[in-house]
């Protein structure tokens, strides 16, 4: 067994198992035809970019996102105000725009619709780390100051309740009910309530940061040029991550997951899974002893792997990071770009972190 050959002790075989249990349902995912149809949530921030290229994009989202009319402070999501914005769009008592998250650059953020073989997503990308991290806080973390590790760059915010879809909702239904009571109303929104496609928004955060924390001079690479290909590799990494939610129906911070998205995002941005550099981002690059900054950390599971198992873990990524280099799932120009990146995803999650592993041992073996 390829934990056992990994150092992995009975109990420890156990624990990794559950670990790496396969968490994608592929049924029927191979017949599908890429890229799918855009989800609901495009039209609104369509509308968004479009305004956004008027009044600017943060002026545009402040006003419509409501965790941006608060700052960031330590007990925040338990005040009354917040909790009625958040919970039922209710603004009358929360700050004013202008009085709510401070941005370092507000001026420098930017909002695309990018097209993924998913279908397209928002991308909002701040340049500054600061303004990240406020952004990551509010939209995610509930506007506390919830600590961000430093190799965190990007993050899919999915789910996201939108009340001011909720709130064009209303808007259309009292143009064609103008005079229907608030009893008729809160009938009318118990009834939306589980069609989540009509208020719920997947969008994905991003900073402008090296990539993983890493800096380019330990890749050798110019800064100007590695931060220009951080975002790309960053970028093409949270689509990935966007893919299997919608498509597989699974995304969790696992090893499994990030095989996948780095495998996506460094093809995409340099030609081809480059399998060091992966290392040197989980931070096991040195093989003796994990990195303090490795994004493995982040990966070690709910309930986390014991120290052993752990261990064990960090040797396993080495195997299968190689394995990922042999199966290379994306070879073929003959298909159309989406098509390819698609097909690619789907055979690495047609694989198990277990079975990666048996590939990477093999072609370590032959390559010694």
């Amino acid at each position: 067994m390829v934990l056992r050959k990994h150092g992995a002790a009975n109990a420890e075989i156990d624990e990794l198992l559950r670990y790496t249990e396969p968490a994608f349902d592929l049924t029927g995912a191979a017949d599908r035809r890429f890229p799918l149809d855009d989800e609901p949530f495009l039209a609104t921030w369509t509308d968004y970019e479009a305004e956004a290229a008027q009044r600017g994009v943060w002026p545009c989202l402040r006003d419509k996102l409501v965790q941006l009319r608060f700052p960031i402070a330590d007990g925040m999501s338990r005040s009354t105000a917040y909790r009625a914005a958040t919970r039922r769009g209710d603004l009358s008592d929360a700050p004013r725009p202008t009085d709510g998250l401070c941005l370092r650059s507000p001026n420098k953020l930017r909002l695309i619709l990018h097209r993924t073989p998913a279908g397209r997503i928002p991308v909002l990308i701040a340049e500054e780390r600061e303004d990240f991290v406020a952004l990551l806080r509010a939209l995610v973390h509930r506007n506390e100051p919830h600590p961000i590790p430093a190799a965190q760059g990007a993050c899919l915010v999915g789910s996201y309740n939108n009340w001011n879809r909720v709130h064009r909702l209303r808007a259309h239904w009292r143009f064609r009910r103008p005079h229907a009571t608030a009893a008729e109303w809160h009938a009318e929104f118990q009834a939306l309530v589980p069609r989540k496609e009509l208020y719920q928004d997947s969008f994905i955060l991003l900073s402008a940061g090296p990539y993983s924390g890493v800096s380019g001079n330990d890749l050798g690479m110019a800064e100007s040029s590695w931060r220009h290909m951080s975002l790309r590799i960053r970028l093409e990494h949270e689509c990935a991550h966007y893919f299997t939610r919608r498509v597989l129906g699974s995304m969790s911070n696992s090893l499994h997951d990030e095989l996948i998205a780095d495998y996506v995002g460094l093809t995409v941005a340099t030609g081809y899974f480059r399998t060091e550099w992966f290392l040197r981002f989980m931070g096991v690059d040195q093989q003796s002893a994990i990195r303090p900054d490795g994004r493995l950390h982040a990966y070690r599971g709910k309930p986390p792997l014991s120290k052993g198992a752990f261990r064990v873990l960090q040797r396993i990524v080495w195997s299968a990071a190689y394995g990922v280099n042999v199966l290379d799932p994306i070879p073929t120009r003959s298909s159309p770009h989406t098509q390819r990146l698609a097909n690619g995803i789907l055979s690495l999650a047609n694989e198990t972190v277990e079975s990666l592993a048996v590939l990477g041992c093999v072609h370590r073996k032959h390559h010694v």
